[in-house]
């Protein structure tokens, strides 16, 4: 028969064996332990189906709650209709008749009290066995006045019968005052005459008194008095005590008045006033009509240690005066030797002074001769840019004072044009950018330089003012040699500097190390799109914000990029960078200076110790590399105690230095950490150096 006729019969079904049955299992297994990825739409059909039996169950439990309450409320009504058909009405038919029996007997012995007749017992024992029964029985409701609901005003009163301290018994309702013998009141002082007790009390005494006891407190109270004003005398404040009763109290106040502290054996006490220093006259004059009216922190504890020929380590912002506070106690060192002449004019200068960079060093060098030129001091300076040539012809008289950029110095000494064989008295100003710059194997080569014989003892002595201030050999008056740092921040290699070249330093920290100062209001943006960021700075440029300004980038070329916009928006702009020669850069800052330009676009050479008089606003369109170099360059503003503002544009490409911005913005009072800092994932735990440069710089100060 044809198989594919219709009359055909069905072909016979084979079951499943056993391995492909335990292979189906397997297979249906494996496919319920896979993850199943659902669509957005079934993943919000879930959500609804879930909530919905959220809110079916809820209204079960609502509904049970109804049923439950009416079951109690008709249980209840249950309960009051067969109080009704017990007796109830009928008992408080009966209470009524006896209230109106009770109020009948009241009336009666208050008749009888009117007449003068004391109550009768029965009467007194059945009001009382009435307050007996409403204090643990409850007052009618009757006598009760029924606040209504629709009340608004809440009524404060209550009434009469709730107050459970009344008491119907004679004994207690006419209480009997009490009654003291002698002059008829209490003790023995009738109040009645004299409404002051205590004006009477001591006309009493005054009255008992012998002469001698009365004299006896006179002198008690001028002790009493004189001690009091001992006391308010010498818990005066340091303001209104003259020097010699300053205690040491008064000295603790004062270094946290002015945020100071020191680290170091037998520290001075700081200056609170010129005339108290222990300064020359001829310096206090110069001092005088320089117009520095009151020494600064860093100057009050520096020049007091500086006098007494201490190694000295200061810590202080930027704009904190620490120029003046080495300068004053070198020119009182060097009028202490012997001036140059012919034989000694060629054996080098008294004091020297580093600085990182050559705008630095000039800017010392112009703070140095309003002192230097009163005092028949000669000062040079010798910084690249200028002509080697220029600067031997300057020192070819002499100089007690050389001012010097550590790469020119070096220099000089390998081709002898200048020794330093009489050189007492060293500083280093920003000592950690000279390290930063990679000037740390040339700051060693100028240091070992310097001669030995009056190299201070790595003892207690050198923490000793008398030994270190006498001179070493009558003869010469050579003295001690001094050696000073100053910087905004302490590095570690700037410590293993202090620790060769200095003896027994006495370390002045003003404030906190490396913490910006709290005049400057930082403000921090984050603006990564380079066009948003030039017209964010061409705003804040043409805002409310007075010349000078400045503008700090990363690079050379972006100074003359910005610079360029700039004056084409009608602002006067300057830049000053490595690539510029010396004489562009003095005149950049002498422009920025006297006023002929509004903005100086700069790199990090102007980061450092440039002194720009009102700078009100400093704009990072770069942000620095590191925290040092941002905390400088924000120290251009908001200096001398003037206030500013520092606005920073913030990238995805600052990432190194998110950690460390965040935790200054968060310890200033002027500062708000934005939110996309605040939670970024860079800005919660530190990491590393971040793109410290090294030795890369060094090239653009020569």
């Amino acid at each position: 028969m044809d198989v594919d006729s219709p009359s055909a019969a069905p072909a016979r079904k084979v079951p499943i064996s056993l391995e492909e049955l335990i292979k189906q299992k397997e297979q249906e297994k494996q496919a319920l332990e896979k993850p199943k990825f659902l669509t957005k739409e079934q993943r919000a059909e879930l959500a609804i189906q879930k909530r919905q039996k959220e809110v079916e169950a809820q209204r079960q439990a609502q509904e049970l709650e109804r049923q439950q309450r009416a079951e109690f409320d008709a249980k209840a009504r249950a309960e009051v209709h067969d109080n009704n058909r017990y007796g109830y009405d009928s008992r408080i038919n009966s209470r009524d008749r006896d209230k109106n029996e009770r109020e009948k007997a009241r009336r009666d012995g208050n008749k009888d009290t009117a007449n003068g007749d004391a109550p009768s017992g029965v009467v007194l024992a059945d009001k009382e066995i009435e307050m007996v029964k409403k204090h643990y029985m409850g007052i009618d409701d009757k006598e009760r006045k029924i606040r209504k609901r629709s009340d608004k005003k809440f009524v404060f009163d209550w009434n009469a019968d709730d107050d459970t301290s009344r008491d119907l018994n004679p004994l207690y309702t006419h209480r009997h005052s009490a009654q003291l013998f002698g002059r008829g009141s209490f003790a023995g002082i009738d109040l009645k005459d004299n409404k002051s007790k205590d004006k009477f009390y001591d006309k009493l005494l005054a009255n008992r008194r012998t002469d001698a006891e009365v004299a006896r407190a006179g002198e008690l109270g001028d002790m009493a008095v004189q001690k009091e004003r001992k006391v308010n005398y010498a818990d005066r404040h340091w303001t209104e005590k003259p020097l010699d009763q300053m205690r040491e109290r008064d000295w603790r106040i004062f270094k946290e008045d002015f945020n100071i502290s020191c680290k170091g054996g037998s520290i001075p006490n700081p200056i609170r006033k010129w005339e108290e220093s222990k300064i020359g006259p001829q310096i206090l004059s110069v001092i005088e009509k320089v117009g520095y009216k009151e020494p600064s922190p860093i100057q009050r504890q520096a020049i007091p240690i500086g006098l007494q020929n201490r190694d000295i380590i200061g810590i202080a912002e930027t704009g904190s005066g620490k120029t003046a506070s080495f300068l004053i106690p070198m020119l009182q060192f060097i009028s202490e030797l012997p001036k140059l002449n012919e034989q000694n004019m060629g054996d080098g200068p008294y004091a020297l002074i580093l600085a990182p960079t050559r705008e630095l060093a000039q800017q010392i060098e112009q703070e140095t001769l309003k002192f230097a030129v009163p005092l028949n001091f000669h000062c040079v300076s010798i910084v690249g840019g200028h002509s080697m040539e220029e600067q031997a012809f300057n020192m070819r008289n002499g100089a007690e004072i050389v001012i010097a950029t550590p790469g020119r110095l070096k220099d000089c000494l390998d081709r002898r044009m200048l020794v330093l064989n009489q050189c007492t008295y060293v500083v280093m100003d920003e000592a950690d950018r000279m390290i930063d710059m990679g000037f740390e194997a040339d700051v060693n080569f100028i240091l070992d330089a310097l001669p030995l014989s009056n190299l201070k003892p790595d003892t207690d002595d050198a923490e000793d003012a008398s030994k270190m201030t006498m001179s070493i050999d009558n003869d010469t008056h050579k003295k001690y040699r001094q050696t000073t740092m100053f910087s905004a921040t302490m590095p570690a290699a700037v410590e293993r500097l202090a620790k060769r070249y200095l003896r027994r330093p006495a370390v002045v920290t003003i404030g906190t190390a490396g913490q910006a100062v709290e005049t400057v209001e930082q403000r921090v943006e984050m603006i990564t799109d380079e066009n948003k960021k030039k017209n964010r700075m061409m705003e804040l440029l043409k805002g409310s914000f007075a010349p000078p300004m400045i503008v700090f980038v990363n690079q050379k070329k972006g100074c003359d990029t910005l610079a360029k916009m700039i004056n084409n928006a009608g602002l006067r702009a300057v830049t000053l960078h490595g690539g510029k020669s010396q004489e562009q850069r003095e005149l950049s800052l002498s422009q920025l200076k006297n006023g002929k330009a509004d903005v100086l676009v700069a790199t990090d050479v102007a980061g450092r110790g440039i002194d720009v008089q009102n700078v009100s606003l400093v704009i990072n369109f770069d942000m620095a590399k590191n925290i040092e170099d941002y905390t400088h360059r924000i120290g251009r503003t908001g200096r001398a105690g003037r206030s500013g503002v520092a606005v920073t544009f913030l990238s995805s490409y600052d990432t190194d230095v998110y950690y460390d911005l965040k935790q200054m913005l968060t310890k200033s009072t002027l500062a708000t950490v934005p939110a996309e800092l605040r939670n970024h994932e860079a800005a919660m735990t530190k990491g590393g150096v971040g793109g410290r440069r090294r030795g890369g710089g060094g090239n653009d100060e020569f």
